[in-house]
């Protein structure tokens, strides 16, 4: 072989063997969890993930920056207050829960959220859950299915973690400082799953170490069972709780006792004697 031939073929047989190479290390590369396979960072994904993430990132920026800061680190007041909190653990279900309730974005941050329309569609509240999530290692919106949960189960998880705060019948109550826990009949299992995990505002957060994942099913399907509850004991009366119901039952057999002794009075024998000496 010539000198100059032999020379071309050294300097090509480098730029051959990677371009055959590559392939098969990138492929070993995203099955082993790399960049955008399975396992690999938070902010890497595919080009869809990539592009919901930028979206919400945006969206983020715009809406929610100003009070939790530009990279989700909360912003603190000169005077020590703090106008946001960080956001860098808090997970996506906790986005989830306060944008699909409408809880935020809040424009006085010294006010309790409260439950209203969303100010994001769907496809924007999807994007901004992807974006806080990339944000730290909270927790994630659990996937919840109430037709697996068993009922009975349910009902003495709430009796016993929810019931001192959000009432018997689930329809809130009063609690410290002119708080209040909120009602739960419009919650949606998604919502309420998201809630019990992160712990919002006074509530406590209820990790799978304290409610596991079947006792949650249970519990997401008693709190729907307690929007529309059978009655078979009459009429629910609103269901407000057991002394209105007590006293609305004393006001009516009050009623009807004294109307009794009224009619009794008028067939007694010696006021009818008493008319006909008349």
């Amino acid at each position: 072989m010539r000198p100059a031939r032999l020379h071309r073929v050294l300097v090509a047989l480098p730029l051959v063997l990677t371009v055959a190479v590559t392939p098969v290390l990138a492929r070993s590369a995203r099955s082993a969890g790399g960049p955008g396979g399975p396992g690999g960072d938070p902010g890497s994904g595919d080009g869809g993930d990539q592009a919901l993430i930028a979206e919400g990132r945006e969206l983020y920026e715009t809406g929610c920056s100003s009070c939790h800061g530009i990279n989700g680190r909360g912003v603190v007041e000169e005077g020590g207050g703090v106008r946001g909190p960080s956001l860098e653990n808090s997970g996506e279900a906790a986005a989830y829960y306060y944008l699909s309730t409408g809880r935020m974005p809040l424009a006085n941050s010294e006010e309790q959220p409260t439950r209203k329309e969303p100010a994001y569609g769907p496809e924007e509240i999807d994007a901004l859950v992807a974006y806080v999530g990339t944000l730290g290692n909270g927790p994630a919106v659990p996937d919840v299915d109430p037709d697996a949960g068993d009922l009975a189960v349910g009902g003495e998880v709430f009796r016993a973690n929810c019931q001192a705060c959000h009432g018997a019948a689930g329809t809130g109550g009063a609690l410290s400082y002119g708080r209040a826990a909120p009602r739960l009949t419009s919650a949606t299992p998604k919502q309420i799953g998201s809630a019990v995990r992160v712990g919002p505002g006074e509530m406590p957060v209820f990790g799978p170490d304290v409610i596991d994942d079947e006792e949650l099913n249970g519990l997401v399907r008693y709190v729907r069972y307690l929007a529309d509850p059978e009655d078979p004991g009459g009429l629910p009366i609103g269901r407000t709780g057991p002394i209105p119901e007590g006293f609305v039952a004393w006001l009516i057999g009050m009623v009807a006792l004294l109307g009794l002794v009224a009619w009794i009075g008028t067939r007694s024998p010696i006021r009818q004697t008493h008319g006909s000496e008349r």
